[in-house]
């Protein structure tokens, strides 16, 4: 048996260290080394009960140090590089589009080229379904739709997107790009919409709710989306983009509501109710609603989504009641 390596970049986020974890416990040949600068969203504490493992390493890192990560290229000689590192927050893209477009382009010109230099069997990049903008009340996004990114986090991706596709077109690097819908889970950063929710009815905060509360979202399961990721590593063409979506269409305020409910069951001593719920003024170019066609990857790559929202969000909510420490940590961090 050959030993695989992979070189997995912002594995301490909350999707990045979900696919370390999936991948070391599927496939025991395989070495994964983890690439993370540790910014506010990266927590070792993700990867505690694995660092001692010796198909695990990890280094602190940027992508966008070219010296750096090419030393790391040197001296481990991945086969695969899956690259989770970016800046990921829409509302962060809008204050400060200057880090995305470092991160999100700068660090992945960079990741490319040394990819190429090292000749690397396959490099992934971890898309996201807002680089095609919004949809009306019907459709769905497949892989020939337009790019339309309508935010400086959106348009980072699809800058990123569009040269990973260059580098296959024109050096031939072995590239697959996978565009997902929204991902929760365990470990996921409270910024995001379904940690957020569940940390300020725990604390007993007002829920902000853009606009009416109407934007509707795909969510998938973390767990599928790194099995998603792990049949179009192994067995995708290359050169092709996947689209991976849960069909899980939600309206904000449906979830916002539905956590609330959840929570009331499971801790009627908070005294969680719908008053904490706050509509705020809507974000700057808010995309109305987002709906992926995986009707491509079901097909050739025969993957499908296995946790229901409704199973995946009781277990997120229990994960997060279960691991308050976590949360409180994450909220304190500088």
């Amino acid at each position: 048996m050959i030993r695989k390596s992979v070189l997995v970049t912002g594995g301490a986020g909350f999707i990045g260290s979900n696919f370390i974890h999936y991948i070391l416990e599927k496939y025991p040949d395989t070495h994964i080394i983890n690439y993370d600068s540790l910014t506010y969203a990266g927590n070792l504490s993700n990867l505690k009960d694995i660092e001692s493992n010796s198909d695990y390493t990890f280094i602190r890192g940027d992508i966008c140090d070219k010296n750096q990560l090419n030393s790391v290229f040197e001296t481990y000689n991945p086969d695969y590089i899956v690259n989770f590192a970016a800046e990921s927050h829409v509302d962060k893209s809008i204050l400060d589009p200057e880090t995305f477009i470092k991160t999100n382009i700068c660090g992945v010109q960079n990741l490319l080229k040394i990819s190429l230099d090292h000749d690397v069997i396959k490099y992934i990049q971890i898309s996201t379904d807002e680089v095609y903008g919004s949809l009306g009340e019907t459709g769905y996004f497949t892989e020939d739709t337009p790019l339309n990114p309508r935010s400086p986090y959106s348009a980072s991706k699809a800058s990123a997107d569009l040269l990973t596709n260059a580098y296959s077109s024109t050096f031939g690097l072995p590239i697959q790009i996978t565009r997902c819908s929204n991902n929760y889970g365990p470990y996921q950063f409270p910024e995001k919409l379904i940690p957020l929710i569940i940390l300020n009815c725990l604390k007993g905060r007002k829920i902000p709710v853009y606009g009416d509360g109407l934007n509707i979202r795909d969510w998938l399961f973390v767990d599928d989306h790194c099995s998603a990721i792990d049949a179009v590593m192994r067995n995708g063409v290359v050169g092709e983009t996947y689209n991976i979506g849960g069909n899980n269409e939600k309206t904000n305020i449906e979830i916002i509501k539905t956590i609330i409910s959840i929570l009331q069951e499971k801790l009627p001593e908070k005294k969680i109710s719908e008053d904490l719920i706050t509509y705020v003024e809507d974000r700057k170019g808010h995309d109305r609603r987002y709906a992926i066609d995986s009707t491509k990857i079901k097909t050739e790559l025969k993957w499908k989504p296995e946790i229901s929202f409704e199973i995946g969000l009781e277990q997120t909510i229990q994960w997060y009641l279960d691991n308050q420490k976590w949360l409180q940590f994450v909220e304190n961090r500088d």
